[in-house]
């Protein structure tokens, strides 16, 4: 093993040891390493696929080396092996690199200066030692010899992965799910893994279950692959299917007869699991579940709706002036007869776009309404809605998981018809981002006096979970609804709202090159060049000209998280010009940095930090493997084994943008992203800028998306359920 060798000598051999994780992707094992060959100075560079790989380690590779156009040579593995090191400097390395929490590059240094290579065995075999090392007491040592036992059973579970067919590292969350049973678990049902671990699909369970030897044609692998299918249908937003679109799914994902998968279907019905109904006129198959979350959410708000508001009788043309005196505002007429009828109803929607006077008029409401001393609770989807709710309407805003009281250790919610919220009245804003669950959790633990007021744009893209209740909600026609279509007069000075309303309308924006201007399209022909600009425009045209701080101010929004002008990417280029000397370090596939903008991935109840929460990396502590991240003023811990949770948030998905407002917003909108190009992304993407919003790319591909008004149809029931059951 050497480092010669050239791109058309395939099958070579290569051996070194990891001097660093450059990129690993967790959900298929894919990774770039630099290595340190043998009697070699340089590092070299490898790439291939390890369920797991730590700096120190020892990797043997078989392969060819290849010229890539952007990277220049590589060592490009076919088969690659990681083999423990064991040498005191790599032991060092591979202690330092925080794979165990307790040990960072001081212990990993005094550990192995005393126990040299037999440092594994002291730790394993005869742990009272380690107390011998300065520093080290018994609880460190405790958090040692558990942090190594912990990997062991890790590493175990890697191998059986790996040798199962499946290359993946994602077996730390399959510890935390399973425990000490995960491999006698995973041996009993494979597909289980699909189920319950983030990041391990349907395939990789099923790569598993073929190294089983459980057969294609197996009704548990139907019936895994019917779940699976509908569940791929949820995570594209929709409640079920219809069955003539499930079962050829199902038949093209498993690649079994359909009279298999039929049957697999029933037993799944007769289990319930899935559940059979009726969408428009063609029999359909939801995942129960969501079907009776679905039906629930109907049967309470018909039920809200009933009876008087919880309010004495009040007479509106008294409240009016006195609301308009006491606010120092204009009602519209619009507005005037909105306030009317929710003064008289018990459910009811607000909606409508930028600038048409939603907040004043909920403040109306709430202003007339606190007169009368009613109990209020005021929520949203996400931090920063709740903390804009909070400063627009004067009370205090909750998220929707804070309000119901979220359980950090089961994650379910205390507020339910058993404990119910304390209000009189729930005002919900961003009400477009709820999905199905969310609102389920929400009305059940509303108590039957109160009423509701909705309040969101429809137009704005639907929630990224199941469902569009909020349309579905207004298309019924069930609850009283006040749609605001008339722009103010001041708000009607701003580019960005006349803009977004023109792009809501299929119409092409408007803008000028000219001073004072809050909306702004920069021309970039390719992806390279449009990656160029923004960076030249969120580095410093826009701090020069405008002031915004160019990583709390300015936010860059994309359509999708792949290719050159992807959130991925550009956070990588974005992080290497805002934030390039920070001490950092790289894990799961990013390089987190003192000063860095990271966003959480998924709920974290003990953390009690969410979903699109936005943060800020206050410091390192390699010794306590430790990052403190600042969400809001709130300093929250994150071990290093927890950032698989984070990612840059330089740039992110306009998805991910919902619910949320940005002084600054900077838009690619190239024809690499084309399949993604939809009115209702371009709309949502341009409505978060507060003060300014830049688009940078292709005029015909701005097009495209203004002229797509189809964002595709969401199957779901919850419109129909309305309708039927409230004549």
């Amino acid at each position: 093993m050497n480092g010669g060798g050239s791109a058309s000598e395939p099958g070579e051999r290569l051996t070194g040891v990891v001097e660093r994780v450059t990129y690993h992707n967790a959900e298929n094992g894919f990774c770039v390493l630099r290595i340190r060959l043998r009697g070699h100075r340089d590092l070299e560079t490898l790439i291939g696929h390890a369920p797991s790989v730590t700096v120190g380690e020892y990797v043997s590779a078989i392969g060819e080396w290849v010229i890539d156009r952007e990277h220049g040579r590589q060592f490009k593995a076919a088969r690659l092996s990681i083999l423990p090191p064991n040498t005191t400097v790599g032991i060092e390395k591979y202690l330092a690199s925080g794979l165990i929490r307790g040990i960072g590059p001081i212990f990993a240094k005094r550990l192995v200066n005393a126990f040299g290579t037999d440092v594994f065995s002291v730790i394993e075999t005869t742990p009272g030692r380690l107390r011998e090392i300065d520093g080290i007491g018994e609880t460190r040592a405790q958090r040692i010899v558990a942090g190594w036992a912990d990997q062991r059973v890790i590493r175990d579970i890697m191998v059986f992965l790996h040798a199962n067919g499946v290359s993946t590292s994602r077996a730390v969350r399959i510890f935390k799910t399973y425990g000490q049973d995960a491999i006698d678990l995973i041996k009993e049902n494979p597909y289980r893994l699909a189920r319950d671990i983030k990041g391990i699909g349907f395939v990789s369970a099923d790569a598993i279950a073929g190294n089983m030897g459980i057969e294609p044609t197996s009704l548990i692998r139907a019936r895994a692959g019917i779940s699976h299918a509908l569940m791929e249908a949820v995570g594209e937003g929709h409640c079920g299917l219809p069955r003539g679109d499930l079962i050829p799914l199902a038949v093209k994902l498993l690649g079994i007869p359909e009279p298999i998968i039929e049957q697999a279907l029933g037993l799944e019905i007769v289990e319930g699991t899935v559940t059979e109904d009726m969408l428009d006129t063609e029999p359909a198959d939801f995942l129960t579940a969501l079907y009776r979350a679905e039906a629930a959410i109907a049967k309470r708000l018909l039920s809200l709706r009933e009876g008087r508001p919880p309010w004495p009788a009040i007479e509106t043309e008294k409240a009016l002036p006195w609301v308009q005196a006491r606010l120092a505002v204009q009602l519209s007429e619009s507005q005037r007869e909105a306030v009317r009828l929710a003064l008289q109803s018990k459910v009811m929607v607000i909606t409508g776009g930028p600038g048409v006077g939603k907040t004043t008029l909920v403040k109306s409401i709430l202003t007339i309404l606190g007169a009368k001393r009613l109990k209020v609770a005021l929520c949203a989807p996400t931090g920063r809605a709740a903390k804009r709710l909070s400063e627009t309407t004067g009370g205090e805003a909750k998220t929707i998981h804070r309000l119901l009281e979220v359980n950090p250790r089961s994650g379910r919610f205390t507020r339910n018809e058993n404990h119910p919220l304390d209000c009189d009245l729930l005002v919900a804003d961003e009400c477009s981002m709820i999905d199905v669950p969310l609102m389920h959790a929400l009305l059940r633990a509303v108590p039957p006096q109160a009423a509701i007021l909705l309040v969101g744009d429809v137009d704005q893209l639907p929630s990224v979970g199941p469902g569009q209740v909020l349309a579905d909600i207004i298309d019924s026609g069930a609850v009283a609804l006040v749609r605001l279509t008339e722009v103010f007069r001041q708000a009607a000075e701003s580019r960005i709202i006349v803009n977004a309303h023109r792009i809501n309308h299929g119409q092409m924006p408007e803008w000028e090159a000219r001073p004072g201007s809050d909306f702004y399209f920069i021309v970039a022909e390719d992806p390279e060049d449009v990656v160029r600009k923004i960076i030249a425009v969120v580095k410093a045209r826009i701090p020069n000209q405008f002031g915004f701080d160019p990583i709390r101010d300015i936010q860059v929004l994309c359509p999708m998280n792949r290719g050159v002008t992807g959130a991925r990417a550009l956070n990588m280029s974005l992080q290497a010009v805002l934030n390039p000397a920070a001490p950092g370090i790289e894990r799961f596939g990013w390089r987190f940095a003192v000063g860095d903008k990271v966003m959480q991935t998924e709920n974290d109840y003990d953390k009690e930090v969410f979903n699109g929460d936005i943060g800020f990396i206050r410091s390192l502590d390699e010794d306590n493997q430790e990052l403190l991240i600042d969400f809001d003023g709130r300093g929250v811990p994150y071990p290093f084994a927890d950032l698989d949770q984070l990612a840059l948030a330089y740039a992110t998905t306009i998805h991910k943008s919902q619910g949320s407002e940005y002084p600054a917003v900077v838009i690619p909108v190239t024809m690499q992203h084309y399949v993604m190009l939809k009115r209702k992304l371009v709309y949502t993407g341009v409505t978060r800028g507060r003060k300014l919003v830049v688009l940078i790319g292709q005029k015909k591909a701005l097009a495209a998306a203004v002229k797509s008004a189809d964002a595709g149809r969401r199957w779901s029931k919850l419109a129909g359920w309305l309708r039927t059951r409230s004549t």
